[in-house]
């Protein structure tokens, strides 16, 4: 059977996990913030965030064999790297993964690509114009079943047209499911994931049955007022904030402003969730900066191809109100205790270590020294999934 186009908006397929999606002339941008926020936005880097599609995925129902999707893909390119200002290898093609009924089925990419250009140091790029590539799925059963197509977490991702070799309908999938709505950074992100299904947040939700929107952004969990309105004004059944690690590490808040700030997120996001379950999650374990304070960076000695964080502070500047992991946790749990002992019932607090603490260090390293690789990323997303009834 010849492939028909199926329309992606208007039309049976489901963009699960979008906040808003963009048409332009180059196709469908996907956005993990609305406009408003995105008008607030500081720099390119987290605008490249925003338009990675974590957690992103097409869901529809069909007895296809072959599904063609047609994007504009973007890798991103670390742009004048120190010691000597020379641009970062472009990264290997992401993958993205094809589930029918839930089961893994198969697994492409898009062969031709364009380049996100970051300063990272800068906050400043400049992007290629993607040229088109098919991404094909040729793996599925050929008999009724529900499908669903997960997005590269780390590169920026236009959707032009899709196409299968039989109708496509609605899915029944996750319309039924509660709504997980999680912010973080960049392991919530996916940093060091293998796949779009190998997220913490996604193996997490997937094991749980719910219906995932992820906020992880990488290097952009600092509290910003803009993603508080954004979790505020999105439905939600299960809100969770995993704080502080980025804060540290871009050394861009005192403890004198932390606490403030994380207090002033949760008001906004309790204006429009008065009684929605809230998880304050605090982050995993990091020797580097467990009892030193950030910033941190690239170690400039480090190979391009295999990467390594350093921090820059030192322990003693902790006297002066520097922010520590350890300082960050002291302080959540703080926040959590003082806002339910006022009577915020459906508020709680999960130390992050519970989720990857010294056991896994050593079992399972770190490779970069600030990021899980693929297994301890699955291993967050299992332990996520089985603390829930505890924390909901």
């Amino acid at each position: 059977m010849s492939l028909v186009d199926v329309p992606l908006v208007g039309g049976p397929v489901r963009i699960a996990g979008a906040i808003e999606v963009e048409p332009t002339t180059e196709g469908l941008v996907l956005h993990r913030l609305p406009a408003g926020a995105r008008a607030q936005m500081p720099d390119d880097f987290i605008a490249m965030c925003e338009q990675q599609p974590a957690g992103v995925r097409l869901v529809f129902r069909t007895a296809a064999h072959r599904v063609e999707l047609d994007v504009r893909a973007l890798r991103t390119v670390s742009a004048n790297r120190p010691p000597d200002g020379l641009d970062g290898p472009v990264p290997l093609a992401a993958p993205y993964d094809l589930l029918v009924d839930g089961l893994l089925m198969g697994r492409s990419t898009a062969s031709e690509h364009g380049t996100y250009r970051l300063d990272f140091r800068r906050g400043t790029a400049t992007a290629d114009d993607g040229p088109l590539a098919t991404v094909v799925f040729d793996q599925l059963p050929g008999r009724d079943a529900e499908v669903e197509i997960w997005l590269p977490y780390n590169e920026i991702t236009c959707l032009v047209a899709l196409r299968a070799d039989a109708p496509v309908t609605p899915s029944a999938g996750e319309q039924g499911a509660a709504r997980w709505v999680h912010h973080g950074s960049s392991i919530s992100h996916g940093g060091n994931a293998d796949s779009p299904t190998g997220t913490w947040p996604v193996v997490a939700a997937r094991t749980a049955g719910l219906d995932l929107v992820n906020l992880g952004f990488s290097g952009n969990a600092v509290l910003d007022p803009f993603v508080a309105r954004t979790i505020r004004d999105q439905p939600a059944d299960l809100i969770t904030l995993k704080l502080g690690i980025n804060v540290v590490n871009r050394d861009c808040l005192r403890r004198r402003a932390f606490r403030p700030a994380v207090e002033g997120f949760l008001d906004t996001i309790r204006e429009g969730h008065p009684d929605t379950p809230i998880v304050v999650v605090s982050p995993i374990l990091c020797p580097m900066v467990e009892d030193c304070p950030g910033p941190t960076e690239i170690d400039p000695a480090s190979p391009p191809e295999a990467p390594v964080f350093r921090t820059l502070g030192r322990p003693e500047e902790l006297a002066a109100d520097k922010l520590s992991l350890g300082v960050i946790r002291e302080v959540l749990a703080a926040v959590v205790d003082r806002r339910r002992a006022a009577g915020d019932e459906h508020l709680r607090y999960l130390d992050g270590r519970e989720l990857y603490g010294w056991e896994d260090w050593e079992a399972l390293p770190m490779p970069d020294l600030l990021h899980p690789e693929a297994r301890g990323q699955k291993l967050m997303g299992e332990r996520f999934a089985a603390l829930l009834p505890r924390l909901v």
